[in-house]
């Protein structure tokens, strides 16, 4: 057994990006790398690569098949090739650098290595975490942590309740999204059924990892992510075209649902001026990930307004590092101009009393020519090829 043992330990995005890959671009080949952004980062490159020999030998379970069958957006065709699918251990290196940091691309077919990311940087969250689990004395102690963790979960769980008590949020929503980030399987299954025994439905909405929403019958949640719009940078479409594409592609796969967009691929300023009213109707919403929130939703609102739709029959959804204390704070401002929801990661699964690892896997190339996300935070970028990346902050007019 390993830090993973199944392939539905992911987030359900990866899933349903992985069909339309499949129904669109099974031909495409991506380029992925690993970076950490806050730490330095060398653990035992031995122990990670034997946690990812384990992972490229997984398969989908019959019964995890049949469960992926009932949710009425995966098709036949999709779900036989999960029958099939195995990750590729040729696909994946690790190796420590010359300065002794975590070296991690990924390289193939997209349809094939598109599943790579999420588990990965779990294994990576895991092995560091267990070995900063250290007690008082200098010892290792992963218990005290737990029950440390434990302690701080009841408290976030009593901030709320008592903010809930008291009428202060109506109608508030948050979603579980820590799977890349947590302290460990085992936690991350012990915050869920936490959550779930002292929130109502309607409050604990889901967690994106489609493991344990089928296994504690949880309401999987997802859309898409930054590598899906990274990418149309290089399938075929003029690059201002490029996120009327994603967006066109995954319209014409889901036909209306999923319908959250992602908003900060090349900054929100350009995502406005491309999501003009067929798809302000035809998506949901919108999910803000970098940047401002307050001034995110505030020119959300505006631009619904602009475009003669009534922002209360739209959903803005945070993801952006988030707590309950912030999201209380941007409940309370919002709830009354448009529907609101949160997703809640690290903060909820690696809240443990040691600093987590704030690690991504993000697309650096697509059919050979280099790819970038700009958002609205500079520490989130990311783009490996200068000349690209001024000549996609021209094109998107983008300071």
């Amino acid at each position: 057994m390993g830090i993973i043992n199944s392939l539905l330990d992911t987030d359900f995005y990866k899933l349903l990006m992985a069909q339309v890959i499949l129904h669109k671009y099974p031909a495409t080949i991506v380029r992925y790398r690993f970076k950490c952004r806050n730490k330095k980062q060398n653990q035992t490159i031995d122990e990670i690569n034997k946690e990812i020999d384990h992972l490229c030998t997984l398969r989908f379970t019959e019964d995890e098949l049949i469960y992926l069958s009932s949710i009425p957006y995966f098709k036949r065709d999709f779900i036989e090739y999960l029958r099939i699918f195995q990750l590729n251990r040729n696909y994946i290196k690790a190796r420590l650098d010359k300065n002794k940091r975590l070296y991690i691309e990924i390289a193939g077919p997209w349809i094939s290595t598109v599943f790579f990311e999420v588990p990965v940087l779990a294994i990576i969250s895991e092995i560091y975490s267990k070995y900063c689990s250290i007690d008082s004395e200098g010892a290792f102690s992963i218990k005290d942590t737990l029950n440390r963790g434990k302690k701080i979960l009841t408290e976030k769980i009593g901030f709320l309740t008592d903010h809930l008590k008291t009428g202060q949020i109506p109608e508030f929503k948050f979603a579980d999204l820590g799977t890349r980030r947590r302290y460990s399987h085992e936690w991350h299954e012990t915050v869920l059924d936490t959550l779930k025994t002292a929130f109502r439905p309607h409050i604990f909405v889901g967690t994106s990892n489609i493991y344990f929403a089928k296994k504690m019958g949880l309401k999987p949640i997802g859309t898409m992510s930054h590598e899906w719009l990274q990418a149309h940078q290089r399938l075929g479409h003029r690059l201002p075209e490029s996120q009327t594409a994603a967006f066109e592609a995954w319209i014409g796969e889901y036909r209306g649902y999923p319908g959250i967009a992602l908003t900060d691929v090349v900054g929100f300023n350009a995502f406005l001026r491309e999501f003009d009213l067929y798809f302000a109707k035809l998506f949901d919403g919108c999910r803000h990930d970098s940047g401002d929130p307050t001034s995110w939703c505030v020119k959300l609102i505006e631009h619904y307004d602009k475009l003669g739709i009534d922002p209360k029959t739209k959903t803005a959804v945070f993801t952006d590092s988030l707590n309950f204390e912030k999201a209380v704070e941007l409940h309370q401002v919002f709830h009354e101009m448009i529907k609101i929801s949160f997703g809640i990661g690290t903060n909820l699964t690696n809240d443990v009393g040691i600093t987590p690892l704030d690690v991504v896997i993000k697309m650096i190339e697509c059919n050979g020519r280099p790819v970038a996300k700009l958002c609205d935070s500079e520490g989130k970028n990311i783009s490996e090829d200068k000349k690209y990346r001024v000549f996609l902050k021209k094109v998107y007019k983008i300071q």
